[in-house]
């Protein structure tokens, strides 16, 4: 995805000075005295800053984990067994909409400031201490750079079927341009951005997952636009996706452990990128399933945790 085609980093890593955070402190939000351990039937909550609210979902005890979205998601598209097998490893999970998106209120931007800073506020409002911050997508593009800001009170971060900055050795395919930006969403279509439609496998996966993700009838957060979000990236790829040289440079410097967890044929951002920059990002560890896509964390949930939690726990921050 190639964000944004008017406002495109003008910063980079100095977009801190931009975000500033509007300079308005959040409200802070008492913890829930009884923990939630089933993603698909947890309570959604809000955060109440700026005059907006972000809505989220918490489950789960033990190390917070705060995971960023991504291009068109929802508090609802994430996979509950993906959810559930974390809380079962010892973490609490946070996921949440972004401002104007699925269930928060706002103004809506794909612009990944604007992103970060819904994340910066959900964190210190909800008061959280030793957090881990995973990213899926474009939402692993707002950790790298929630990294390059606020590294100093990040332990981990976890980073799924994203892109690394700067100039790619493959740019994505334009078939994920076109399904993406399908309104809606059906099977086929989940299927092909998400998982290896030519493996019966990953096929199956895809509609375990696709069933596990819709078991959810009440309170779910709506669909983003299809037509307001393709608008946003564009409809072709480019290369790069991801312009802003400082947030390479500080890959290249940064002692927070980070784990890349990606599909062999991802058609929005190919896992050769990652394998590009070997001996050059100190503190990447890199993850590859087979014969999966764009979702690996959904065609794998059960191991994708597990080598999460793995991580996490081999990796102290230095």
């Amino acid at each position: 995805m190639t964000f944004l085609r008017r406002t495109i980093f003008k910063s980079g890593a100095g977009a801190a000075a931009a975000i500033a955070l509007a300079g308005t402190a959040p409200v802070m939000v008492a913890a829930s005295t009884a923990a939630v351990s089933d993603y698909a039937s947890a309570p959604t909550r809000y955060l109440e800053i700026g005059g907006r609210k972000l809505s989220y979902r918490r489950v789960g005890t033990g190390k917070p984990l705060v995971l960023f979205n991504r291009f068109r998601g929802t508090l609802d598209t994430w996979d509950p067994l993906f959810i559930d097998s974390l809380t079962g490893e010892g973490f609490e999970v946070i996921t949440f909409d972004y401002s104007g998106l699925g269930l928060s209120t706002g103004a809506r931007s794909y612009d990944p400031p604007a992103l970060v800073k819904d994340a910066r506020e959900l964190i210190l409002g909800l008061g959280l201490k030793d957090v881990a911050i995973g990213g899926w997508s474009l939402g692993g593009i707002v950790a790298q750079i929630y990294l390059a800001m606020f590294g100093a009170e990040v332990t981990h971060v976890v980073l799924i079927g994203t892109t690394p900055p700067g100039q790619l050795v493959k740019p994505a395919e334009q078939l994920f341009y076109d399904a993406a930006a399908k309104p809606g969403v059906d099977l086929d279509q989940f299927t092909t951005v998400f998982f290896e439609p030519v493996d019966e496998g990953s096929r199956k996966a895809s509609a375990q997952s696709f069933k596990r993700i819709f078991s959810r009838t009440k309170d779910r957060s709506p669909d983003v636009d299809a037509e307001w979000a393709i608008a946003q990236i564009g409809t072709a790829p480019r290369n790069p996706a991801f312009p802003v040289d400082d947030i390479l440079l500080m890959l290249k410097h940064t002692a927070v452990p980070i784990l890349h967890l990606g599909g062999d044929h991802d058609i929005i951002f190919p896992v050769e990128n990652w394998y590009a920059l070997n001996g050059q990002l100190p503190t990447l560890h890199l993850v590859t399933y087979p014969r999966a896509g764009h979702g690996p964390q959904h065609q794998y949930p059960v191991e994708a945790a597990s080598q999460i939690a793995a991580f996490v726990r081999a990796t102290p921050l230095s």
